[in-house]
């Protein structure tokens, strides 16, 4: 029975795609063990996957309880910092299972690439938002002021692109550390060198969202959405869906299942839906968040599966994260997006340009900016027309058996069965 590892690294966002890939491969038989976040073992295990915890709990929390992690610039660095001191853990991990006949991680799980290195286990590299591909042709907008770098010749980002990036300012001196404890070759740049793996490379967004690029990878193969979010273990509760019932579609809120300091966001959430008028269901991990003495008019729900909810929801308002995003096009309803780092600016500024949504930055996230853009997306029926025709897209999605026949050709089967 071959053997596949996945390497999700993050929130549940990056998590959960990973998640929808191994209930795939275990439908074909595999054997799959999943090596992330302690916080994620129930989830995992509930889908049926093997799971080694990586570290405390207590230090992934440390990492999104930062409260850099959702500023443009010092988020990318947090994340950096905290996926080069992963390595080793990550690597000790993956050698306990012996040997695997591939893995399949994002880039940030450097231990990945290093043990293809080490062992020559085949990997595939997994891209799930386009940000990633910092291509000259198409410049994903990684902060605002990056607009203007849209508008550059392609010599001149080009040149640009070959500077010092911060993947390899925050990451690579560890990383480099613990090749040569481990006598692998260490790269001279993660960005140029260990970005994308030989083997594969796996884009898990449509190309109606962003069309492949010449300057993308030669050995890629571009998929959709994945769209798992645990609905199977998890349908909405009893209080949620009573509040569902007892009235017309409300507005959903949710600032993304790690961030923990949303106050802001839920207490601009709370005085908008004072003005607009509307119902409300607010979606956070952590309840203490939101204001004291909300109005019967807005429901707290510490989780719920955003396939299922969202069918019944006028408006989705988040913070711009790629799975997130996914399910408001899959459920055909419109978006409005606070984003403040990493992915999201791009992932907003394509859900606009898409005339699915509108995308804020955090200081133009006011009650009455908010309050404004949701009577605007009830009320707008082009909005509806354009998020529709996506739905439709996704609701034709290529059948998952090509996706998994292309990864099982990356397989090394030479090795015995376990």
């Amino acid at each position: 029975m071959p053997h596949v590892l996945l390497l999700p690294f993050g929130s549940a966002g990056d998590v959960f795609p990973f998640i929808w890939l191994g209930r795939q491969l275990l439908a074909r038989g595999h054997r799959v063990t999943m090596i992330t976040a302690c916080l994620f073992e129930e989830q995992a295990k509930r889908a049926g996957l093997e799971f080694i915890p990586l570290g405390e709990r207590d230090e992934f929390e440390a990492m999104i309880r930062d409260p850099r992690i959702w500023k443009l610039g010092h988020g990318t660095k947090v994340v950096f910092d905290f996926a080069a001191k992963s390595v080793e853990p990550y690597l000790a991990a993956i050698e306990s299972c012996g040997k695997a006949d591939l893995m399949l991680a994002p880039v940030t799980a450097f231990a990945g690439r290093l043990a293809r290195e080490k062992h020559g286990t085949p990997l595939i590299t997994v891209h799930l938002q386009p940000a990633v591909f910092l291509s000259v042709h198409e410049t994903p907008l990684l902060h605002p002021a990056m607009k203007w770098l849209r508008r550059m010749p392609v010599w001149f980002k080009r040149a640009l692109f070959s500077l010092p990036n911060p993947v390899d300012l925050f990451a690579l001196p560890k990383v480099r550390q613990i090749c040569q404890k481990h006598g692998v070759k260490p790269p001279k740049s993660l960005w140029r060198e260990w970005w994308d793996s030989p083997d594969g490379v796996l884009a898990l967004f449509p190309a109606w969202f962003c069309a492949p690029q010449p300057d993308w990878p030669e050995n890629l193969l571009q998929w959709t959405f994945p769209l798992e979010d645990l609905a199977k273990e998890q349908p909405l509760s009893p209080g949620l869906q009573t509040f569902l019932a007892a009235g017309e579609p409300p507005v959903v809120f949710t600032p993304g299942s790690a961030n923990v300091q949303a106050a802001r966001f839920f207490d601009v959430a709370a005085k908008a839906v004072a003005k607009v008028g509307c119902r409300a269901v607010f979606v956070t991990r952590e309840p203490k968040q939101v204001p004291a003495n909300l109005p019967p008019q807005i429901h707290v729900e510490e989780y719920a599966p955003f396939s299922t909810l969202l069918k019944q929801a006028s408006v989705f308002v988040h913070h711009g994260g790629i799975g997130t995003m996914s399910q408001a096009f899959a459920a055909g309803v419109p978006q409005l997006i606070m984003h403040m780092a990493h992915d999201q600016p791009d992932n907003a500024d394509r859900v606009e340009r898409l005339a699915a949504g509108v995308g804020l930055s955090v200081r133009q996230f006011t009650p009455d900016r908010v309050a404004k853009e949701l009577h605007e997306l009830i009320w707008d029926h082009s909005i509806r027309d354009s998020v529709g025709f996506m739905q439709q897209e996704i609701a034709h999605s290529p059948d998952p058996a090509i996706l998994m026949r292309w990864i099982e050709n990356h397989m090394n089967l030479s090795s015995p069965p376990p």
